[in-house]
């Protein structure tokens, strides 16, 4: 009988603000990161306690997902410990016939896959023997995802005023992405699109006012794929909006662009507005993220 494994894949986040100088030269391919950008991040990571909860939370998503199916589950990162080649090395001698990858990332698992694949390669010139390689597509258009977030931005609404939840406009946001890559053809805008319309539908409000923002924009000076969380928030202001509730579909799991970019950023930038706001939580380890997480497999095993 197959023997099978899953892997996930996340980003990465650095355990230490000592370790963000190095963080960033992963993510920067070894150029060189001005002080300024140093310190700015590391304010950043700071202002949330020093560290994201990235790498913890996608331990607990594998843990769940592996007791929900009965089948090994590993972590590995991109950009930091544990990198996907150490955990690969650590695969290779379980002895599985079938290793089935997700990225934590629903609207990238096309970047992800070559990244995967070019360190497998790699292992097994060197004589490392892995397990067949499945990969998951881009899973933003799993109704079951769409459905969780759903019950949270109702869980969300429901406590708020009946007067200000008439007044608010919903925005789904994402992170967004270098117009070079747009320009290049990355299907990333438009997968972000299906997914938030299928949120907003699965919410079930007739007439709910909401737009799509990309945030997160990387400290560069390229243009990066908007509009971005300011102009959503002034269009949002401009329609006679007193508040904004923040339903964050690009990011299944809390970390930096969430607890700073949004909690306390995003936050301070509708108060200069003299809107209010909300956000609907990170889906994180909740049953129905792993639900979907479950599905997505499924349908590639």
């Amino acid at each position: 009988m197959d023997s099978t494994g899953i892997l996930l894949v996340a980003h990465g986040t650095p355990e230490r603000l000592d370790d963000i100088p190095a963080f960033l030269a992963n993510i920067r391919r070894g150029r060189p990161t001005p002080d300024a950008i140093v310190q700015e991040v590391r304010r950043r990571y700071d202002a949330i306690g020093g560290r994201s909860p990235l790498l913890d939370t996608t331990v607990a998503q594998a843990e769940a997902l592996s007791k929900r199916m009965s089948v090994p589950c590993f972590v590995s990162m991109r950009m930091w410990h544990p990198y996907i080649e150490e955990v690969l090395r650590e695969i290779a001698g379980r002895g599985l016939d079938r290793l089935v990858v997700l990225t934590m990332a629903p609207h990238s698992a096309h970047v992800y896959e070559p990244v995967v694949r070019q360190i497998a390669d790699r292992l097994a010139q060197q004589g490392v023997a892995l397990p067949l390689l499945t990969f998951a597509p881009c899973w933003g258009d799993e109704p079951a995802l769409h459905q969780a977030w759903a019950r949270d931005a109702r869980g969300v609404f429901a406590a708020m005023d009946s007067d200000e939840l008439a007044r608010s406009v919903l925005i789904a946001s994402a992170h967004s992405l270098p117009m070079r890559a747009v320009e290049a053809g990355d299907a990333y805008p438009q997968l972000v699109h299906q997914t938030a319309d299928a949120v907003v539908e699965a919410i079930g409000r007739d007439g709910l006012p909401h737009m799509l923002a990309f945030q997160s924009q990387g400290m560069t000076a390229d243009a990066w794929l908007g509009p971005d969380l300011p102009t959503v928030f002034a269009r949002a202001k401009s329609t006679g909006a007193s508040s904004v509730v923040v339903l964050p579909i690009g990011f299944p799991t809390d970390h930096v662009e969430t607890l700073y970019d949004l909690d306390i950023e995003a936050r301070a930038m509708a108060a200069e507005l003299g809107l209010g706001f909300h956000r609907v939580p990170c889906l994180n380890a909740a049953e129905g993220l792993i639900e979907a997480m479950e599905k997505v497999v499924r349908r590639v095993m």
